[in-house]
């Protein structure tokens, strides 16, 4: 059956290289698929192997004790073996599953949450069986001599990757062209001739050189989502919704009644409880496009896919932290028809106020009573202050102060003290540009436990946070292209959740 298997994986190979063309999703499902049946072919084998010298070694006599303990030892190298292997393929730590002793099939399972969980882009693992890895390793090490040549920094970056940095794109070529088809004297072509050349191999899922593009774009842009400094899901919760379709479907069980007292022979008494509509939620697709143009091919222009694919993977977490304080700052309507901070939700102060220990307790007061929809105490606890640039040393120096001087010069007990290790102070510089920089007033904020009450939530696709980049084509253009978009939205779902204080006016410390 695996012989049958990876001559299938062949076929679907041979089929989309006739054509010109990448494999379809069905082909690539069903690529994936026999991947899977033959890994798992592999492992039952290599087990079943391992177990039986196992259990011929504790069958013999106890003079074959050194049988038994070298089969288990076998056992044991081979399960620490397809570990290392398996999360080195994916990026993931391996010690720990190695020191608990987890099983191959236990370790792949948690893998697999584990990158489901982040978000990661899982790579198919599918091309090694069939080329045997050594052009997967050279792809590799290729793309990531790219990333270290712009700087990024990369935490194993792969075998040889350090010695291929002098690769200009041109030279990467070339290699490719050596490697893949034995083909000799393209150092004498101009770079035109060889970005030409470049350009058929567009959609041949076999090609090397396009491949090691999109494996260094695709790095390139993990790392970007990851570096970048953003606050908003400090202060949101993270959201899945499957498709596009309007979710409002959510709703609110209503509060359960007191325990009641039962005398002895009595009936149990019968609670009834009422529901509350939510917000709906709903996504929209955000992207761009960018372009490796001719001139940059010639150019020796690696910024195209690697930094510039960065701060596009940057950019969409920008724009979510932007659209989150946008919807703090410009205060609109929400789903009651009513501005998010407003009085009829007691959920904003009178009049704005500087960092004071009386703006503190009116705003903790203010979150810590609130209702829910049907009347009952929510129990809030303030969590974080969400803050512009200019206010966070005030608050450092209110909250870390023991004791503060009363009107009479003498030193009391600060009580802001003992929330300096509950509050986390959050400084966002959006809000001093949302609000048109220094010189103008800038509001702050007091958010609750996000575990008690929700306030924003950012919802994602099946919850994949990171953008996802595919190589595209656009007749007339000189240049290979890549599409990057991500799908998103967000939704206010309880006003309850954060105190505004209007602030005061913020001066700039140079003026």
């Amino acid at each position: 059956m695996r012989k049958k298997w990876i001559q299938r994986q062949q076929e679907l190979l041979n089929t989309a290289k006739a054509a010109g063309r990448e494999l379809t999703a069905d082909e690539q499902t069903e690529f994936d698929d026999l991947q899977r049946k033959i890994d798992e072919f592999d492992q039952k084998e290599a087990e079943r192997k391992a177990k039986e010298e196992a259990e011929k070694a504790l069958n013999a006599d106890t003079e074959n004790l050194d049988e038994v303990r070298e089969a288990e030892r076998k056992a044991e190298r081979n399960r620490i073996r397809e570990i290392e292997k398996m999360c080195n393929h994916f990026g993931v730590e391996a010690r720990e599953y190695i020191d608990n002793g987890t099983s191959v099939e236990a370790t792949r399972a948690a893998v697999m949450e584990k990158l489901m969980q982040d978000g990661a882009p899982i790579a198919s693992a599918g091309v090694v069986e069939v080329t045997a890895s050594g052009e997967d390793k050279f792809r590799d090490a290729v793309s990531d001599s790219l990333l270290m040549r712009a700087g990024i920094e990369l935490a194993h970056p792969a075998d040889s990757a350090r010695e291929l940095q002098g690769l200009s794109l041109r030279d990467i070529f070339i290699e490719c062209e050596e490697r893949a088809n034995g083909t000799r004297g393209l150092n004498r072509k101009t770079n035109d001739e060889l970005f030409t050349m470049a350009q058929r191999q567009f959609f041949n899922p076999t090609a090397a050189f396009p491949a090691i593009l999109d494996n260094a774009i695709n790095k390139a842009y993990v790392e970007g989502h990851k570096t970048v400094a953003v606050t908003f899901d400090r202060i949101t919760k993270k959201g899945s919704l499957k498709d596009f379709k309007t979710a409002d479907n959510n709703y609110l069980a209503g509060p359960v009644g007191e325990f009641l007292e039962v005398p002895e022979g009595s009936e149990l008494k019968h609670d009834v409880w009422s529901d509350e509509k939510l917000p709906t939620r709903k996504l929209k697709t955000y992207g761009r496009q960018f372009t490796l143009t001719r001139q940059a091919f010639i150019n020796d222009d690696i910024d195209v896919v690697t930094r510039i694919p960065a701060k596009y993977a940057a950019s969409a977490r920008k724009t979510i932290n932007k659209q989150v304080y946008s919807i703090l700052v410009n205060n609109p309507a929400i789903y009651d028809g009513v501005a998010l901070f407003h009085s009829n939700h007691k959920n904003v102060l009178a009049a704005g106020t500087g960092v004071t220990q009386a703006a503190m307790q009116a705003m903790i007061m203010a979150l810590q009573t609130q209702e829910d929809q049907f009347g009952e105490a929510i129990i809030v606890r303030p969590a974080k202050l969400v803050v512009p640039v200019g206010l966070a040393f005030d608050m450092y120096t209110l909250f870390n102060s023991p004791t503060i001087n009363t009107a009479g010069n003498t030193q009391a007990v600060n009580p802001l003290y003992r929330y300096a290790n509950q509050i986390e102070i959050v400084e966002e510089p959006t809000i001093n540009v949302l609000c048109g920089g220094f010189g103008n007033t800038m509001p702050w904020f007091l958010f609750g436990a996000s575990e008690d009450t929700d306030f924003i939530e950012v919802d994602y696709l099946n919850g994949q946070e990171i953008p996802t980049i595919r190589r595209m084509e656009t007749p007339g253009t000189l240049g290979f292209i890549w599409d990057i978009y991500l799908d998103w939205g967000i939704s206010v779902m309880d006003f309850r959740g954060a105190i505004k204080n209007p602030g005061v006016q913020i001066n700039s410390p140079l003026s």
